[in-house]
């Protein structure tokens, strides 16, 4: 029955794509900021991808689809041009766009940013400080490599018990509801949880497995020359409400004053881990004020209108761009309709 519905609600949204809906409904947002939210470009499909799929928002074919759709209707500007509007030293043009990439990872460079540059389209890449030029994954990561390389049929996952499988969708599906669990922990005990995971899975892990999965400062720099900005994503990427107000002082304070040594210029800019509405509050927005940023990003669904975006600069949405996103899904998410239904 679901697998129906699907196929129908997509029939539809290629319908609503041809006959132009979407393009009618985007001139209701001529006045609203429309924030696309990337996180690494690859190809998640090849069978050689050996870690945490979700986390990959587009191949580099359909994210120069996506960048092909996005500059003919948007203009696109730079997180400079928008603090200057905010400081109220500029005009933001209309139906005003914005490409950020969360996390740091080094297919920023290798898929995406030949693709901005061919499209003259400016990008911000919210870097995760503490991982960068470390062969440390991200706990999704490690615990996708986990159970994309194991030959057992199941494992008792420490907070969800025993589970089995006898198919890769099965062993997927319980990953990722893991790791989803996993995320509301604190780190300790999150890294806890994930220590014996490669032994009860029977993995061994290489040393140099996850070497050259970030951007170096190196290659952060010379992108930076060419038009690409850079913003904060805290230092190890914890949820922020889930830590003390002395965790979150450092977590801001030192991933802001890591990049302005690296890059050589104010950092003005942050997101949110995770993004969602329980993992930001009033106290982190102060912190972040503090911390000396003038603007942040949520992970709630957009556009947001500029009157909204001047009046609460610390929770603009952006738009989460998925691998399973095609073309009219994609510009139907920018529409505005990502914002009026979970289905998204």
């Amino acid at each position: 029955m679901a697998s129906w519905r699907n196929r129908v609600f997509s029939t539809s949204l290629a319908l609503a794509f041809r006959v132009g809906l979407f393009d009618r409904l985007r001139l209701l947002h001529a006045q609203s900021l429309t924030v696309l939210n990337y996180h690494r470009i690859d190809h998640f499909d090849s069978p050689e991808f050996d870690l945490f799929k979700p986390n990959v928002s587009a191949t580099p074919q359909e994210f120069s689809r996506q960048m092909d759709y996005v500059r003919g209707r948007y203009n696109v500007i730079s997180v400079q041009q928008l603090a200057a509007w905010l400081k109220g030293e500029a005009s933001l043009p209309p139906h005003a766009a914005l490409i950020t990439f969360d996390d740091g990872y080094a297919d920023n460079l290798t898929y995406a940013f030949p693709i901005l540059k061919a499209c003259n389209l400016p990008a911000v890449i919210f870097l995760t400080t503490g991982f960068l030029e470390t062969t440390r994954p991200f706990y999704w990561d490690l615990v996708a490599y986990c159970f994309h390389h194991t030959r057992r049929d199941s494992v008792i996952l420490p907070g969800l018990g025993e589970r089995f499988w006898n198919s890769v969708p099965q062993r997927e599906k319980i990953m990722r509801a893991w790791i989803e669990m996993l995320k509301t922990l604190p780190d300790d005990e999150k890294n806890a949880r994930i220590e014996n995971l490669p032994a009860s899975l029977g993995v061994s892990i290489p040393e140099k497995r996850f070497a050259g999965l970030y951007l170096t400062w190196e290659q952060i720099r010379t992108m930076h020359r060419q038009g690409i900005e850079f913003g904060s994503h805290t230092v190890s990427h914890p949820i922020l409400t889930r830590i003390s107000l002395e965790q979150v002082h450092r977590e801001l304070t030192e991933s802001r004053r890591t990049l302005e040594q690296e890059i050589g210029e104010p950092v003005v800019s942050l997101a949110y881990p995770n993004g969602q509405a329980t993992d930001f509050s009033p106290a982190v927005v102060h912190a972040a004020q503090q911390a000396g940023f003038l603007l942040a990003f949520s992970l709630l669904p957009g556009p947001t209108r500029y009157q909204t975006v001047r009046r609460s600069p610390f929770t603009i949405r952006r738009i989460y761009i998925g691998n399973t996103d095609t073309l009219p899904r994609f510009a139907a998410k920018l529409s505005g309709l990502a914002r009026l239904s979970a289905v998204f």
